[in-house]
């Protein structure tokens, strides 16, 4: 869990990951030095919740300190402010022993907050989860309803090339690797629409053009800049 001075937002997830009634995890806090209010906040912290806070290079480096000091099978995220909609959520996924062999559980997230979310409708506020060719269009996973298996991370972590979109590159990069996703029917959590990956700038697709350029090849670049400027200009029209 990534945070920089957002009390409210941190003791909001904390208690709601606190009332899960799944309780086999540890939950590390990646504080970027943070005010003095949010530093006591984490001192006070008890297993299974630690933290560690020193200065970052943003969101995914903060994300891949994390991924370095977890222990456990499975990687999820939540930033400071996320809540998982109900306290079994957990329970519902990890006690079904079909999913145990997966690599990759998919679900749904719910935005919450002023930016519409989405580049096609005002109303839509559930994410859905897709797994396809349809990847290199838009992201079809979203990491606060994504759980990844450790070994995932083993060899590759988020790319800090991509500031804004490095979760969109590495699921890519996991889908063009033939990485199978199992995808559930469950709204996993509910996240805040107004964080950066929703803000809509140039410069956002600007860097998802040059990760699909990355991972594919520099002949479908003017198609990719198609696209990326189809949904600025829609996001414009939406959020209008």
């Amino acid at each position: 869990m990534p945070v920089l001075n957002n009390l409210l937002g941190l003791e909001k997830t904390i208690e709601s990951i606190k009332k899960q009634t799944y309780k086999n995890f540890e939950v590390w806090v990646m504080d970027g030095e943070s005010d003095l209010k949010t530093q006591e906040f984490l001192k006070e912290l008890e297993a299974p919740f630690f933290y560690q806070s020193k200065k970052d290079n943003g969101i995914y480096d903060a994300m891949n300190a994390g991924i370095s000091l977890s222990k456990g099978d499975w990687l999820y995220f939540l930033g400071a402010g996320d809540v998982f909609v109900n306290e079994d959520i957990l329970e519902q996924i990890f006690s079904n022993s079909s999913l145990k062999n997966e690599t990759i559980i998919a679900g749904k997230i719910i935005y919450e907050g002023d930016t519409k979310p989405f580049i096609h409708s005002k109303n839509k506020v559930v994410k859905d989860v897709y797994w396809s060719g349809f990847m290199w269009v838009r992201n079809g996973l979203h990491h606060q309803g994504t759980f990844y298996k450790n070994e995932l991370f083993e060899n590759k972590k988020y790319d800090l090339n991509y500031k804004t979109l490095a979760d969109y590159w590495f699921n890519l990069y996991l889908f063009k690797s033939k990485e199978k996703c199992k995808m559930i029917d469950f709204i996993i959590a509910k996240c805040n629409s107004d964080g950066i990956s929703k803000s809509g700038n140039w410069e956002m697709y600007r860097e998802e053009i040059n990760l699909k350029t990355n991972l594919s090849s520099v002949i479908y670049r003017p198609f990719f800049y198609t696209i990326a400027f189809f949904k600025f200009m829609s996001r414009k029209m939406v959020n209008a």
